[in-house]
């Protein structure tokens, strides 16, 4: 069974994520605070963590950031407040993902779910030809040279560097970074992937040996030399 950490500061929404998720086999944990969930995670093992952003003491962007500095656990955050502005915060804090309030519960459950599914990259760091991907600080550089990614980009690239030779297809894409969202559409992921070729094309790393087309599937990094 796995293990959800919720941290809210208000009750009725710890109840009430508790009653969508303990039927459908997680063990939720309610913590009313940030430090609550921090010391609840110096001794216990947990799967992902649900965070809130609004709370008093120690909101959700500085418990994130602590969190990123001992554990690799998933973290989403769930909040009112869903600006991109406040979404980019999240996800350069450490966030996994950005679930705004008020939600749909199915949403919810696919998200978890599609987030749990996610490679764990321990060390969080991956090198690769010049390359370094930083998971912890959110960044992408060549050669020392930082290359500005959206978010879409950096979960796509994270994906690929960490799955080497593996061909992903478009709909594995979608729900692994997009999180289930059934709106995305194939030329979506496209589009990204063109994207972020030209980035990497523009430093002088060579993309087009690596970040292959594979023809009526989907997409693969390969690392053949």
């Amino acid at each position: 069974m796995k293990t959800i950490l919720l941290v809210d500061d208000e009750q009725m929404m710890l109840d009430l994520l508790s009653l969508y998720l303990s039927p459908i086999g997680y063990n939720c944990i309610k913590k009313e605070s940030a430090l609550e969930a921090i010391n609840y995670l110096e001794s216990n093992r947990v799967d992902l963590i649900l965070l809130d952003v609004m709370m008093p003491e120690m909101d959700g962007w500085e418990a994130c950031e602590k969190i990123r500095k001992n554990w690799d656990t998933p973290i989403i955050m769930l909040t009112a407040m869903s600006e991109k502005t406040d979404i980019v915060k999240g996800l350069k804090s450490g966030a996994d993902d950005y679930i705004s309030k008020p939600f749909d519960d199915e949403e919810l459950v696919a998200r978890i779910e599609a987030v749990l599914r996610r490679p764990r990259n321990e060390k969080g760091i991956i090198h690769f030809r010049g390359l370094l991907l930083d998971k912890d600080s959110h960044q992408l550089q060549f050669n020392g040279k930082n290359i500005s990614l959206t978010p879409k980009e950096f979960g796509l690239i994270s994906l690929f560097l960490n799955h080497q030779n593996k061909v992903f297809s478009r709909d594995h894409l979608i729900n692994t970074i997009w999180g289930f969202q059934v709106s995305t559409e194939d030329r979506t992921i496209d589009s990204h992937v063109r994207n972020l070729r030209e980035k990497l094309r523009k430093t002088g790393f060579p993309v087009d040996e690596h970040l292959q087309t594979v023809w009526g599937v989907g997409y693969k990094w390969g690392n053949k030399e």
